[in-house]
């Protein structure tokens, strides 16, 4: 991830005009309002002082970046530091659940600014769905968001629709969900237990309605991206817990999807042959053993499967961390991280493992924590992350 570390690998091309702005932008993002000399950014960056002040120049001019004082200097006059201005821009994250939906809005450093909810029923029809997305939306970016072309603004006739814009108004609106689907393509596959869905154009349908840039994701994968861009470092695996179960893996920073965007299936490994059957089509799965555990109100014995779980991909993947998360584990969290952590425990004694089990969290965001996440699949791209 750019930003993070002594240093950034800069490189003075034109050809990388972007990249080197965003390697600039995410360093203003991790500097706060304590702000950063073009000095520290030249160092940081390996670019040149004139590059930087070029970027920083053009930063300056599109309001993107201000000035935050001065700083004494070992010898020399003071330098004058800069800032990112959170409100230059903002990025609406949509978290679509089986039974509700979640909208949020944030600035560029991905604080929230605004927030809607409302109950949804995913298997009403995609209209119906397309529809309530876009209300929440329009009614929640309406009163908090100015300049540049809004959510749904009609464009004059023969216009093209607008490019995302940074600068004023809106980047774009992220959406997560439950998957499978294909994350570039922005299309759905066969979502667990609404089959209707398959081979839904979710992206082209809201960009179409709302008139502008839109990306779709597993609601798993953009809580894990929002948890790395919040800087949760390394590798670790965040499991979420609501009205199913799956997984978002993040591999040395980067979010992993896989070769066709469906890694992360994790509710869906079989662990009893015999098992009952779950909504996939398949038995024994640990979505449908964990589920219903929570039904019966046995939390323990929910922990325990959602633990197995996470044995299997720490012994798979060797990660470092194992992030809990989703409106079931956010009820009454203390049993699920007590549970899941004796089962990665116990797996490491049996194995001699020299080093500690690893460590089990709930992850941080509460109920909000996939939209918030989703919002960075518009954010993250702008400060040099590309697995936004």
């Amino acid at each position: 991830m750019a930003g993070r570390g002594a240093s950034a690998a800069g490189a003075n091309l034109p050809a990388l005009r972007s990249h080197n702005t965003a390697l600039v932008l995410d360093l203003l993002r991790t500097a706060g309002t304590d702000g950063i000399s073009r000095l520290e950014l030249a160092d940081r960056t390996g670019l040149t002082p004139q590059a930087v002040s070029k970027i920083t120049a053009r930063l300056r001019d599109s309001g993107l970046a201000a000035e935050a004082g001065r700083r004494a200097s070992t010898g020399g006059k003071p330098r004058t530091v800069l800032r990112l201005v959170p409100g230059a821009g903002h990025a609406v994250g949509v978290h679509l659940d089986r039974d509700e939906l979640r909208v949020v809005l944030v600035d560029l450093t991905g604080a929230v600014v605004g927030e809607r909810g409302a109950p949804l029923d995913l298997g009403a029809g995609a209209a119906v769905v397309v529809e309530a997305v876009a209300r929440e939306v329009e009614g929640l970016v309406g009163g908090l968001v100015g300049g540049g072309v809004g959510v749904g603004e009609p464009l004059a006739r023969g216009a093209r629709s607008p490019a995302p814009d940074p600068v004023r108004g809106l980047l774009g609106v992220g959406v997560a969900l439950p998957g499978p689907l294909d994350h570039t393509r922005g299309v759905l596959h066969r979502v667990t237990g609404f089959p209707e869905w398959d081979g839904f154009a979710l992206r082209e349908a809201l960009a179409r309605r709302l008139g502008v840039a839109v990306v779709v994701d597993k609601d798993t994968n953009a809580a894990a991206l929002g948890l790395a861009a919040a800087g949760e470092g390394g590798s670790f695996a965040y499991l979420h817990l609501g009205t199913g179960l799956g997984a978002g893996l993040v591999i040395g920073g980067g979010v992993h999807r896989g070769a066709r965007t469906g890694a992360g299936e994790f509710g869906h490994q079989v662990i009893q042959l015999d098992g009952p059957p779950c909504d996939c089509g398949n038995r024994g799965c640990i979505e449908a053993l964990c589920l219903a555990a929570v039904a019966r109100g046995d939390l323990g014995e929910a922990a325990r499967v959602l633990g197995a779980g996470a044995a299997n991909l720490v012994g798979l993947l060797d990660i470092d961390l194992v992030l809990l998360g989703g409106r079931t584990v956010a009820a009454d969290p203390e049993p699920f991280v007590r549970g899941v952590a004796a089962v990665l425990g116990a797996r490491a004694r049996r194995e001699g493992a020299r080093e500690a089990a690893v460590p089990v969290r709930v992850a941080p965001g509460g109920a909000r924590g996939v939209a918030e996440g989703a919002a960075q699949l518009l954010l993250a791209p702008l400060f040099g992350r590309a697995d936004g």
